[in-house]
């Protein structure tokens, strides 16, 4: 879809389309009120008519209204003005894009983005609309024979704001909003196809054709089960040896700054493209979602996408760790005893407790890039979700600076994380009687030791851990990826390279 922005008076505007919000209870937005002057009152006939109270989300569509050059009027509910936040802004959003998309309005001028949403901006306001609307339209729809495709799709937003003076930075959130939300996409592609597609040399030939449409900054590397063994990544191998997919680990290098000796920010993300829990084998409800525990790999490949769409002036290391976890009679068992690519042993207690034996050799694979930072993504764990919810992301670090900047992205971003606490009390949780830790602390703090066991191989750099076991995927009527944390590690990327060291904070 196409977004662009203007500055204009509503009566001069010609559009198949005007959207406007009305505040509850049945309070005109400032444009709304110029509407209804221009109209003579039409519109506030039809408010004490009942025609529309202004609660979030209520629609009303108004045809051929007298003196406006418009063909329709879209009055979207916005609540109480004095109670508009983020969540509401964007709730607004979107059910504005799919009334528009779902009556045949293939264009609309849009001046939502003229209300006030406290502590927010016009850069965010517009990026969060970009993002919205083409999360709203969103659809994974390849294995449908029949296809239901709109007549008459919604196919351009302009967005209005109150003066000239904001347009540049107008353009620049439409620009940041769509690099964000072509990631987001790319990160749910990936994560939605089946697993008898997406395995690791799926997530590999995806990895090889982004490096390759930017090749003069981006290279690849993809190494095979025969690469791993000889460096020694005992504990990654372990985990595929049950599959007849070969293990893969892919590594994207970009380098966006000048000085191409600058230390790379690293991402890893865990690439379980199914995971049955090998002979810990899970219950087999729902055991259709496991396709989801490649989302962390899926996360680093939307953001790369971001990066190099927007040519970020920043060294960066993508790295996809593919993988799955199946049973066979070379699977991994429980007792068995790996040595990791640290030297590290580790007693093996759970084989579902797998991303984290992937991780930790992947995590000490990176040391050799000599990075600024390193941050994992990964669907590590369901005692996440049990701390919270599907609502937040889990955040472990072993630095408070780093903890602070993804808070603060995150908050920036709307795509929130919580942190919890790596503390020696739960370290001692890993203890074992015969190697140096086990794969598994218990119950009690379970999202906590898996982090604790993680940072045992991250003591090297600077190291932030997100557990999106909750966040990464919707199950029920929504059922889907949700493309989390792309949002909020592309505005982390953005707050590094200074380009939103004005516009695009959250003021």
């Amino acid at each position: 879809m196409h977004f662009s922005v203007k500055s204009g008076s509503p009566e001069k505007q010609r559009s198949a389309c005007i959207v406007v919000g009305i505040f509850e209870p049945r309070r005109f937005s400032s444009i709304a009120k110029q509407l209804d002057k221009i109209s003579k009152g039409y519109i506030s006939a039809l408010l004490r008519r009942g025609e529309l109270e202004g609660k979030v989300g209520q629609t009303l569509f108004l045809h051929h209204v007298p003196n406006v050059l418009s063909e329709r009027i879209l009055l979207i509910g916005c609540g109480k003005e004095r109670e508009l936040d983020e969540r509401k802004y964007k709730q607004i959003i979107h059910e504005t894009i799919n009334s528009l998309n779902n009556t045949g309005s293939m264009e609309a001028i849009c001046f939502l983005t003229e209300l006030h949403v406290k502590g927010r901006n016009t850069y965010w306001k517009v990026r969060q609309a970009v993002e919205t609307a083409q999360d709203s339209l969103y659809t994974f729809n390849q294995f449908k024979s029949n296809k239901k495709e709109l007549r008459r799709p919604l196919r351009k937003i302009v967005f209005n704001l109150s003066t000239r003076s904001e347009l540049i930075s107008g353009e620049r959130a439409i620009q940041h909003g769509l690099a964000i939300a072509t990631g987001i996409k790319a990160a749910k592609d990936l994560s939605n196809m089946p697993p008898n597609i997406c395995n690791s040399a799926y997530l590999a030939s995806h990895a090889r054709l982004l490096a390759n449409s930017y090749s003069n900054n981006t290279t690849i590397m993809v190494f095979g089960e025969k690469e791993m063994k000889e460096l020694g990544m005992n504990a990654y191998l372990a985990v595929g040896q049950g599959s007849t997919n070969e293990s893969l680990m892919s590594v994207i290098e970009y380098h966006g700054n000048p000085d191409r000796e600058a230390r790379p920010i690293v991402l890893v993300g865990k690439g379980l493209t199914f995971d049955s829990g090998g002979i810990s084998i899970k219950p087999s409800d729902n055991m259709n979602e496991m396709k989801y525990d490649m989302c962390g790999a899926a996360t680093v490949y939307g953001v790369m996408c971001v990066a190099l769409a927007l040519n970020l002036p920043l060294n960066i290391i993508g790295v996809l760790a593919g993988c799955e976890n199946m049973v066979d009679g070379h699977s991994l068992r429980p007792g068995d005893i790996l040595t990791t690519l640290s030297g590290q042993t580790v007693e093996v207690l759970n084989t579902d407790a797998e991303g984290r034996l992937v991780l930790c050799d992947t995590l000490t694979y990176v040391e050799r890039f000599n990075p600024e930072i390193v941050i994992d993504i990964a669907t590590l764990t369901g005692a996440c979700i049990i701390a919270l919810g599907h609502h937040l992301t889990g955040l472990m670090s072993n630095q408070n600076q780093l903890s602070n900047e993804l808070r603060s992205a995150a908050e920036q971003a709307g795509d929130r994380v919580w942190p919890l606490p790596l503390v020696d009390e739960f370290q001692e949780q890993l203890e074992s009687h015969f190697a140096d830790m086990t794969n598994l602390g218990g119950r009690p703090g379970g999202a906590i030791t898996a982090g604790c066991f993680l940072s045992r191989f991250a003591q090297k750099y600077h190291w932030a851990h997100l557990d999106i076991a909750g966040t990464a995927w919707n199950s029920g009527k929504t059922k889907g990826a949700t493309g989390r944390p792309v949002a909020m590690l592309s505005q982390f990327l953005l707050n590094r390279s200074a380009f939103s060291c004005d516009e695009s904070i959250d003021k």
